[in-house]
């Protein structure tokens, strides 16, 4: 393995360039700053206030103030702003008046972070507004100020996010991707090695010696599992740590899947550049079928039931519940077994085709 630089290449130094180069996509988590537009129809001081709120916010940036919303609309469709405001003529009148006024904010939905940034950003701001609005209402009606407080809210929440603090993105895809990523990088070494040893007569050995060769490509597997869970994971500030016991058992059987997997993959196929490049564009599938990017019941059920032929389908559960959840040990014991009952049955039909004779021999 050590001798076979493309194999090397994958089994150690793809996992380790994922490890620093994927994660550097969603370092910032969340989006921030967004550039807007406002558009101020009457230009009265409520409106100006409105704007003071939304240019304090740190979700939007308004860099287009104007009177238009044609001139607003355009900067849309040229990208020059993801979204605007529109605050409507009249729009202090009909609130001194009590009048229910409507604020529409139009954002680009064809990227859904930045939609959601836009819509959020301007709602938090105007919604600020809104609240002072109606306490000034109320201390007008003779009520005090910790009085109109407690009047216009009566019950204060407050949204906690348990397993992801930081709301971020990263910290949502990485995640599951690495376990992922883990899989692709060890299927397509693990695969070109066997292929390898197909073209070159190498894989009618002893059962003993296919044994030690499943244990010897693990190794990789294991410690790159290790490099993910134990260092990029605290490097990257993701949520981890919450069941190390697990996750070590997670991947005790997941790697063994993974390999077993690949071995078949690569005696099937028997030719070292055909593992690479069929293995190598199943990722994007294998992760919408993972259950994280897309809900799986929406997916067709076939494929609800074939995804689990994949090793990544149990082994993203499991450490999503492992390490992210801090789940206990029996939540993930499904998971588990079937990513043992995979290593066993993938295993030993490896053991069973290097133990036949060939057709030379035969």
């Amino acid at each position: 393995m050590l001798r076979d630089k493309g194999a090397l290449l994958l089994l150690v130094g793809a996992p380790v360039l994922y490890g620093f180069f994927y994660p550097w996509f969603y370092s910032t988590q969340v989006v921030q700053r967004v550039p807007v537009a406002v558009v101020m129809q009457d230009n009265s001081s409520l409106e100006r206030q409105m704007l003071r709120f939304a240019q304090a916010s740190p979700r939007i940036d308004p860099q287009l103030v104007t009177a238009d919303e044609g001139e607003a609309r355009l900067a849309l469709l040229r990208g020059e702003v993801m979204g605007y405001a529109l605050l409507p003529r009249d729009l202090k009148r009909d609130v001194l008046r009590r009048a229910n006024v409507v604020v529409p904010v139009y954002a680009n939905g064809a990227y859904p972070l930045v939609s959601k940034q836009v819509q959020y950003g301007f709602a938090e701001a105007f919604g600020t507004v809104s609240a002072g609005v109606e306490i000034k209402r109320l201390e007008a009606g003779g009520q005090s100020a910790p009085q109109a407080a407690v009047a216009r809210s009566p019950v204060n929440s407050q949204a906690v996010a348990l397993f992801n603090p930081t709301e971020g993105y990263g910290s949502f895809v990485v995640a599951a991707v690495a376990v992922l990523i883990l899989q692709q990088t060890l299927l397509m070494g693990c695969a070109l090695l066997v292929g390898t040893w197909r073209e070159q007569g190498a894989d009618r050995v002893s059962a003993r010696q296919w044994l030690a060769r499943l244990l010897a490509l693990c190794v990789p597997g294991w410690l790159a599992g290790l490099f993910y869970f134990g260092w990029i994971f605290v490097w990257q500030d993701f949520p981890h740590g919450g069941n190390p016991w697990g996750a070590l058992a997670l991947l005790a059987c997941y790697v063994p899947a993974v390999v077993g997997c690949a071995s078949l993959l690569g005696w099937w196929l028997a030719d070292r550049e055909r593992a690479l490049q069929l293995a190598l564009f199943t990722s994007i599938p294998l992760a919408f079928l993972g259950g994280f990017t897309w809900p799986v019941e929406a997916l067709p059920e076939p494929l609800q039931w074939l995804r689990w032929l994949s090793p990544s389908t149990a082994g993203i559960e499991a450490s999503l519940r492992f390490n992210q959840l801090g789940a206990p040990l029996w939540a993930g014991l499904s998971q588990l077994a079937w990513l043992a009952s995979m290593a066993l049955l993938t295993w030993l039909a490896v053991l069973w085709l290097g133990a036949r004779p060939s057709d030379e021999q035969k």
